[in-house]
């Protein structure tokens, strides 16, 4: 008695700390989620190449950036000579420039390149910024300061608009702090530099400047980088602090232009996984003699799966319109997310144990598995999460996403296991216990699962990502198109296949059934059971929920 209550106990110290731990993850997912309008605060920055963000634009959308901080943390004749600045870059589809093959000794800003790049080089030395461009950019318009109906912080006035205005070349007007940003025309007249001013005050620079896509030439995906080429050389790297604001936006939103349909197919696929449990669970109430606790669990993932849509559908709708989410219903999502995580591979794994279909317990391995695959699942989802909501441009944003996605196919993988070992006992058992052609059933929906759970790990981690590459930027949305569509095909092929139907052989568990069948026959052919009559074992003697 006392073990038993020390035990429960336990568990319920346990349940207590995974509830505390989640509160706390959501909100600290809560504190850092800003949407499409971003805010990146680097103290004690070494590296040399930084990318800061990546975004689909259409005709007449803007990216505005304002670096409202940059403190170099060098002496004053060491900053005249660095060479710092951002660049803006039309990438391919579904692919952000890295720089981590690149020769440490390479600094981007040094490049003279023929495809689409723009280079802002900050000169520190004469309080201005050299803008560059390379490639055709005919209708890709740069102007200094943040657009005129955006205020750069919230509770902050808004910007009056500024007015472009030449200047002589050579001649610095941004040498006061609060001076009005010049622009000026190259002396070759090809229109490819502009400058814009540079503000220095209490040891830190700060300028702003907007772009704007003129037409459907200049659409695309761009990536926007920071460059500190005075850290490109290791073991000579200096910390320096920066803080940007960044703010993108197409014609119709603040969503990406590969996001803006991720709110009616979320909002679709949450009305198809809805209506997929709805018929599951008619089919259960009208089969109530063959439904295991499993069934039901299926059941509670479909619905969860819908409303986890729902509320990611939502999001994506306040996002698109206000730049960034509701803050209760982003919880919301987290929540569901992480339920519909934990209980899409609980479900996964008990079916492929064969729990409740085969047999009621779980043999060693089999909890080892789960002891193993389902916290780290969670984790991943979890993790996931927290990097949704961080900026591209911290430190570790690019590791941890690399080492999680590596975490969840592990899991994947690690899943296949339980499936492996029941098509193995399955084998074993059909030529020893005489019931060779029940088991031999089961073994073929043994192995329909196995290349179905195969599949959905495959169409949804590597063949959804290898699309996401190869589309233009405005398609990469069939990514999750792919990925939601695999995974109803996945929900509705394993209902199928494990429906509590009386022809399912999968179902025909209780093997005393059987026995009780075969002595029936024997006792009838040696007229034992002559004037006798068998009363019938219902279903209602399994275990039923």
């Amino acid at each position: 008695m006392a073990v038993n209550e020390r035990r429960g106990l336990g568990r319920g110290s346990l349940v207590e700390c995974g509830l505390r731990l989640l509160l706390l993850l959501l909100l600290l997912l809560l504190g850092s989620c800003s949407g499409r309008i971003h805010r990146l605060a680097l103290t004690g920055e070494k590296r040399a190449n930084i990318q800061l963000n990546s975004f689909g634009f259409y005709t007449n959308g803007s990216l505005e950036v304002d670096l409202s901080l940059l403190r170099l943390g060098l002496r004053e004749a060491e900053e005249k000579s660095l060479l710092v600045g951002f660049s803006l870059s039309r990438v391919r589809s579904g692919r952000v420039h890295s720089y981590s093959t690149q020769d440490f000794q390479d600094c981007p800003l040094q490049k003279n390149s023929s495809s689409f790049l723009v280079l802002f080089l900050i000169n520190t030395k004469d309080l201005q910024v050299q803008v560059r461009k390379y490639g055709e950019q005919k209708k890709l318009f740069i102007f200094p300061g943040l657009l005129p109906d955006v205020p750069s912080e919230p509770g902050l006035p808004k910007p009056e608009p500024t007015v472009p205005r030449k200047v002589d070349s050579g001649t610095s007007t941004a040498s006061k702090p609060k001076s009005t940003p010049a622009v000026s025309q190259s002396p070759s007249g090809k229109d490819k530099e502009l400058v814009l001013g540079l503000s220095h005050l209490n040891n830190s620079y700060n300028f702003s400047f907007h772009v704007v896509i003129g037409s459907q030439a200049e659409e695309g995906q761009y990536s926007l980088n920071f460059h500190n080429c005075n850290n490109s050389v290791p073991g000579k790297e200096h910390p320096f602090d920066m803080t940007v604001m960044i703010r993108e936006k197409n014609p119709d939103g603040f969503l990406s232009a590969a996001e803006m349909p991720l709110f009616k197919l979320y909002m679709v696929m949450s009305a198809c996984f809805l209506a997929a449990g709805i018929f599951w669970v008619s089919i259960l109430c009208r089969n109530t003699y063959s439904v295991f606790k499993i069934h039901w669990l299926m059941a509670s993932l479909a619905f969860t799966k819908s409303i986890s849509l729902l509320f990611h559908s939502i999001n994506y709708y306040f996002i698109n319109s206000q730049g960034h989410p509701i803050e209760g219903l982003a919880i919301m999502h987290y929540i569901t997310h992480l339920l519909k995580g934990a209980l899409l591979f609980i479900t996964i794994a008990l079916i492929g144990s064969g729990w409740a279909f085969i047999k009621y317990v779980l043999s060693d391995k089999e909890k080892k598995v789960f002891g193993i695959v389902i916290p780290l699942q969670v984790l991943a989802n979890v993790a996931y999460i927290i990097i949704e909501s961080r900026e591209e441009g911290t430190s570790d944003y690019g590791l941890w996403k690399e080492i999680l996605f590596l975490v969840d196919l592990i899991c994947c993988g690690a899943i296949l296991f339980p499936v492996v070992w029941s098509i193995r006992h399955l084998q074993d058992a059909s030529g020893t216990d005489g019931k060779v052609a029940v088991n031999l059933a089961k073994l073929k929906l043994f192995r329909h699962y196995y290349v179905m759970v195969i599949c959905y790990v495959y169409f949804t981690r590597i063949i959804a990502i290898l699309l996401r590459v190869a589309v233009p930027f405005q398609w990469q949305w069939l990514y999750q198109l792919l990925v939601e569509g695999s995974t109803l095909a996945f929900f509705v092929l394993t209902g199928y296949k494990f429906q509590p139907a009386g022809d399912n052989p999968y179902l025909q568990l209780p093997q005393e059934d059987e026995e009780d069948v075969q002595m029936e026959q024997v006792m009838t052919d040696s007229g034992f059971q002559e004037g006798l009559s068998k009363v019938n074992k219902t279903a209602s003697g399994r275990e039923l929920l």
